[in-house]
């Protein structure tokens, strides 16, 4: 597993050169609603094992939560289960908050 900063990940997302990764928040609903990067998608923790058939391994996939720790431990379960280009946004929603978007509401 790969591990992104907030910075990095907005760098990357104004990069067309680059493949644009899927975004996938697996924080809770409420969480997604307090805030949430633009274009992600939400499936929430407990519905990955049930869903990850849906996302494409042929695409890069970060993986967002709150502070860093549910996203992991996805990212660790998308590998074991054939994703080889799996990132982890270090720090969460809430490093994107405080280094990229200082608009953004935190929890």
């Amino acid at each position: 597993m790969q591990h992104m900063t907030a910075p990095e990940l907005a760098q990357r997302m104004q990069d067309a050169a680059q493949p644009q990764p899927l975004l996938l928040d697996v924080r809770e609903p409420w969480e997604f609603d307090t805030c949430h990067i633009a274009g992600s998608q939400l499936i929430p923790m407990n519905a990955i094992p049930a869903r990850y058939p849906e996302l494409n391994q042929e695409l890069p996939i970060v993986c967002i939560c709150h502070h860093g720790g549910r996203s992991m431990q996805v990212a660790h379960f998308l590998e074991r289960n054939g994703f080889s280009q799996v990132i982890n946004l270090t720090g969460g929603v809430h490093a994107w908050a405080q280094q990229v978007d200082a608009s953004m509401p935190t929890y």
